[in-house]
């Protein structure tokens, strides 16, 4: 069977996303193997504000919009046949968002989907899969900048919750004028109170491997592998010790902007809020420890995905092509 050329978009808070590949079934646990043509990411933070004023910054869309023009004209340079636009937190809680999805709609050619936290969760859960093996249940942790997803399961989510807090929406919301004793203390008892909400609808303490996806996660991982700057070899797939990546977070939550500068694997637009994701991705780990521990089967390490909600995107257009043809 001939390849599926698809494109998707992931709009997020903090970045927006482009992943053009080549859909070649497989026997693996999605189905198929994407092979890549084009991989971009282009920092925008669209969600500047918004946790604040319910509507997206006049700056902040066209910058997005801008993205998006450029991202269309790759897309029809590269002749996929179908594409995908999801836009997640900071879209779905902005009182103006029709103003950003006719933008992308002229631009694209399609309507853009503003998706629900679950579907939101279920997408990532879904790229992360893309070249795992065994059948442990796992915990596929998202952390956004304006939403974090936990989706707990096996091949498929059992699972899943969608938590108002991101690296973004925790820098406007508690660090905004730095981490101090209260600002870290308020911003942590915000993440404890929504883990315990994600407490009432999965078992944390029945996760058997802890998966995290996205800019915050993979740059603290980079972190923790003292890379030189941002190795996609290294850092995909990497399995490191949880005291070991708790002591990443606690090294970049009390670092000085000159030592974020002088960090290449971090991007000059995640630098004011790769604090507030430390902070979020370190409690997240010490109640999944604590938990696992509690349940006499302790979890000792954390993988990093660099397959995630876009690859997942990318996927549920490979699947809709397959459908057709049936």
């Amino acid at each position: 069977m001939a390849p599926t050329r698809v494109a998707a978009i992931d709009c997020g808070t903090n970045t927006i996303r482009l992943l053009i590949a080549d859909a070649h079934p497989d026997g693996g646990p999605t189905g198929w193997h994407l092979e890549r043509v084009q991989r971009r990411s282009t920092i925008v933070r669209l969600g500047q504000g918004v946790d604040r004023t319910g509507r997206l910054d006049e700056g902040a869309l066209e910058r997005a919009l801008d993205v998006v023009t450029d991202y269309a004209e790759r897309i029809r340079a590269t002749g996929a046949r179908s594409t995908r636009f999801v836009a997640t937190s900071a879209t779905r809680d902005a009182s103006n968002r029709d103003v950003f999805v006719n933008g992308v709609r002229q631009r694209l050619g399609i309507e853009p989907e503003v998706v629900s936290g679950q579907e939101e969760a279920r997408l990532s859960f879904a790229g992360s899969l893309l070249g795992a093996r065994g059948g442990a249940r796992r915990l596929v942790v998202d952390l956004g900048g304006g939403s974090t997803e936990l989706v707990l399961g096996a091949r498929a989510p059992e699972a899943a919750i969608s938590l108002d807090t991101g690296s973004v929406r925790v820098t406007e919301r508690y660090l905004a004028d730095g981490v101090t004793s209260a600002a870290e203390a308020a911003a942590r008892a915000h993440v404890r109170d929504l883990l315990d909400r994600a407490e009432e609808v999965m078992d944390l303490g029945a996760t058997e491997e802890l998966v995290g996806l996205a800019g915050t996660i993979t740059t603290i991982t980079a972190h923790a592998l003292s890379l030189t700057d941002f190795e996609p070899d290294s850092i995909h797939g990497s399995r490191l010790p949880l005291g070991t990546v708790l002591a990443s977070c606690e090294a970049i939550l009390r670092s000085t902007a000159a030592e974020r500068e002088s960090w290449d694997y971090l991007r000059p637009g995640r630098r004011d809020v790769i604090a507030a994701g430390a902070l979020v991705w370190s409690e997240i780990i010490g109640r999944v420890a604590e938990r696992t521990g509690e349940a006499g089967r302790p979890l000792e390490s954390a993988v990093t995905s660099l397959t995630d909600i876009l690859d997942g995107i990318a996927l549920s257009l490979a699947d809709r092509a397959d459908q057709r043809r049936d």
